[in-house]
């Protein structure tokens, strides 16, 4: 299991390189070149997002991801270090107001619910987590099966 991780201050101008790390390091996976392009978009989504959280919350750390080659698949991990008061959480519950609770959603964190909306869209097997250590949204996509050559 081969593992590649970055780290990167949060700041706009580093998404890029994350997304291009990313694909670089999916396309040497053996992940189909015709997924790349949803790679690149959802670790872009992903970065933003937890740069956006870190730029919100003033939180200094570096935005961790975590590039994972496995047997037949390879995920990706982007992890924030923005605490969920009250401990783990689902993003549902951590972002919006629940039944019968006034709606107090701020302009962050609608671009919050975009973002995971837009994950979603992009990426078959996606899990988001929160907790009072920070948040991670995994993402793994099928690697193609290597084929043989006469």
């Amino acid at each position: 299991m081969a593992t590649v991780e970055l780290r990167f201050s949060a700041q706009p101008e580093h998404v890029r390189t994350a997304r291009l790390v990313a694909a670089a390091v999916a396309r040497r996976a053996g992940v189909d070149e015709a997924v790349l392009d949803e790679v690149r978009l959802a670790v872009g989504e992903a970065c933003s997002r937890a740069v956006g959280l870190h730029r919100n919350h003033g939180i200094t750390a570096p935005v961790k991801v975590v590039l994972t080659e496995e047997e037949k698949s390879f995920s990706i991990e982007v992890g924030d270090e923005v605490p969920v008061p009250g401990g783990e959480a689902g993003a549902a519950e951590a972002s919006g107001a629940g039944p019968g609770q006034p709606d107090t959603e701020t302009d962050a964190d609608s671009e919050d619910e975009m973002g995971l909306a837009v994950i979603s869209g992009l990426v078959d097997d996606v899990e988001v987590r929160s907790g009072t250590d920070g948040g991670v949204i995994r993402m793994s996509w099928p690697k193609t099966p290597a084929t043989l050559h006469p």
